[in-house]
């Protein structure tokens, strides 16, 4: 191949979804690293902006869609965007998608993009159509992977038979992505470390530091501080693949 063997090895960028409660539980998770902020829930951007070597905004289609109550007016997120691009660590923002929505509307809102290309990364639902897939990772410079439909449950063996469809389209014939890879809520070491992402993000650490039952014997860290020390750094000592070994098909 022509590549020695540290390029066989990617650095994904590991974004920690906020908020993170208590706020020192915050910053153990994302000092110096990178964070993942919901305009549905933008109360720690500060911090992220004043800690975080890079963070990235997402437009809060999913909180809202779980919520029974999808947006529909997406300017204030544009605003939003905008504002906060700014900022030198400011990376990308996800572009507003409709979940479980058909493609037409979803290509209306990836038309609809009033920033640079690089600044923001339309997403492809699992449950949409390979073609359209094509025609995102020969336009943009990064897509998403967002799991819906019948795929919307990460991990199960519909959703691996899913991703592997995708990635040999979006891969090259050694396996290496045209286009750089995000993983919505894909941060589990068992998702990410298998795919070629460059980048991936869930809210894990928010929601388990506070699980009490989850953490016992005679070296549970003590208090939430530290163990979303422990979290991050059992999330971000792995890392994902730099190309995918493509299935004969």
């Amino acid at each position: 191949m022509g590549l020695s063997d540290a390029a066989e090895s990617g650095q994904v960028i590991h974004y920690h979804g906020l908020p993170i409660t208590p706020e020192v539980a915050a910053v153990e998770a994302i000092s110096g690293g990178h964070a993942f902020v919901s305009h549905a829930y933008p109360d720690q951007l500060r911090l992220a902006v004043e800690i975080c070597q890079s963070f990235a905004i997402d437009n809060g289609a999913f909180s809202a869609w779980k919520r029974g109550a999808p947006v529909t007016d997406w300017r204030p997120f544009y605003a939003f965007v905008n504002e906060y691009r700014r900022m030198p660590s400011f990376d990308w923002a996800v572009i507003p998608d409709v979940i479980d929505g058909d493609e037409a509307a979803n290509d209306e809102l990836v038309e609809e993009w009033p920033l640079a290309r690089w600044e923001g990364a339309p997403v492809w639902h699992l449950h949409e159509s390979l073609e359209r897939l094509e025609r995102l990772v020969a336009s943009w410079p990064r897509i998403c992977f967002g799991s819906s439909g019948q795929y919307s449950s990460i991990g199960t063996p519909q959703w691996e038979t899913r991703m592997e469809a995708a990635m040999a389209v979006v891969c090259d014939a050694e396996g290496f992505p045209r286009a750089k890879l995000h993983g919505l809520r894909m941060l589990g070491i068992k998702t990410f470390t298998r795919f070629p992402f460059a980048s991936a993000d869930s809210t894990n650490i928010g929601r388990n530091i506070g699980i009490d039952q989850r953490w016992k014997g005679a070296y549970t860290p003590n208090g939430k501080p530290a163990r979303a020390r422990l979290l991050r750094g059992r999330i971000e000592a792995h890392q994902s693949p730099a190309r995918y070994e493509l299935k004969l098909w």
